[in-house]
């Protein structure tokens, strides 16, 4: 099948158009999560060609909802280290799969390393840490794209070509007979309650809406007969006990060292509210109504390409907020996510919640 943008200056032989193509993403949650606006890019080139994606383990559970993948090459190397021994066995998974080109997302010298391991044709990426060799088909000017989907997605076009207006929209679609499994096993019985979901962690100094105001919004949901489930990871257990003990028995501690149970949770969910996080994005994606606080850090830049409920800042600074377009992070360091009312909140849970209820 043709593809519908021009060829890359680097195509690979005729005879192998139709072998795969490999997306060697960033580690982080919302990042694995945005990478499937570059599937979604790259099927709409070619949709008989199929798109495989690199994961560590924890979000591989990412990628058995992602329409247009075809399998997630599950393997967790070292962050700060080269583990050469494991950038080998990679590689020799991917030789196996015989991949004509690789997305290579980050700048990192290692990170493009098991895909020239691995003998793959064209390895496209970005210019950095010396990877000249490593990366046979280097892009440049990624400073001048402003935002992380704009580096990723310019990785899947032919080089020099524009950006378009639109990038597709991040999927996530999860089974409702998984749910409804899910919900069964964790005795989680549909009895009719709205639920929100919470997802009290997040990466990055600052960006943590505090466990206290987490508590006082459970509490005040539970009193409206909500039930309230708290998301995340083992980091989070903690956080999650402290909620739940404010909010009594309708607020469940969910955090889990399995990605898949707040996937799935979020799945299920009427609202989530959640930091600038990695659940943020999967929330979003799978189209769960999603209330987002944000302090130091741009939303802009940084929240999902899915529409979502509500983003909320801190009040006031409004020329902070104008600066932040051109200089990101930095215009709105100062911001506290505590100053985002507990009020503030519940009040946009309730409007969704007030709304038709989610299908």
């Amino acid at each position: 099948m043709p593809k519908a943008a021009a060829p890359n200056a680097m195509s690979p032989d005729p005879t192998r158009e139709n072998h795969p193509i490999l997306i060697v993403p960033y580690v982080w949650i919302g990042d694995f999560v945005r990478c499937h606006s570059v599937v979604k890019l790259l099927r709409a080139q070619d949709a008989e060609r199929p798109v495989d994606i690199v994961s560590s383990t924890l979000c591989a559970p990412l990628a058995d909802y992602m329409p247009g993948v075809r399998r997630a090459i599950v393997i967790d190397l070292p962050r700060r280290q080269l583990g050469l021994a494991l950038q080998r066995k990679l590689a020799a998974t991917l030789r196996k799969n015989h991949y004509a080109q690789a997305l290579v997302m980050s700048r990192k010298w290692k990170a493009a390393l098991a895909p020239f391991l691995a003998g793959i044709p064209i390895r496209t990426g970005f210019a950095g840490e010396l990877r000249f060799g490593v990366v046979n088909d280097m892009r440049f000017g990624e400073g001048k794209l402003p935002r992380m989907i704009d580096q990723m997605g310019a990785l899947a076009l032919p080089k020099g070509a524009p950006l378009p207006a639109e990038w597709p929209l991040p999927e996530l679609r999860v089974p409702a007979d998984e749910i409804a499994r899910w919900r069964a096993q964790h005795g989680l019985a549909d009895n009719g309650r709205p639920i929100v979901t919470l997802a009290p962690g997040a990466v990055g100094a600052g960006k943590a809406w505090p466990a206290g105001h987490y508590a006082a919004l459970a509490r005040a949901l539970a009193d409206d007969g909500v039930a309230v489930w708290v998301l995340g990871g083992p980091d989070e257990t903690p956080l999650a006990r402290q909620i739940a003990e404010a909010g009594g028995n309708l607020v469940r501690d969910l955090t889990s060292n399995d990605l898949r149970n707040a996937i799935l949770a979020l799945a299920a969910a009427n609202v989530a509210v959640t930091n600038d996080s990695g659940l943020m994005h999967v929330s979003a994606a799978i189209g769960t109504p999603t209330v987002a606080i944000f302090g130091p850090t741009s939303p802009w830049h940084w929240q999902p390409l899915n529409p979502v409920a509500a983003i909320l800042e801190p009040p006031g600074d409004e020329a902070a907020r104008a600066r932040a377009r051109n200089e990101g992070n930095e215009a709105v360091r100062h911001r506290r996510t505590a100053d985002v009312a507990v009020d503030t909140v519940l009040a946009a849970v309730r409007k969704v919640l007030a709304q038709a209820p989610r299908a």
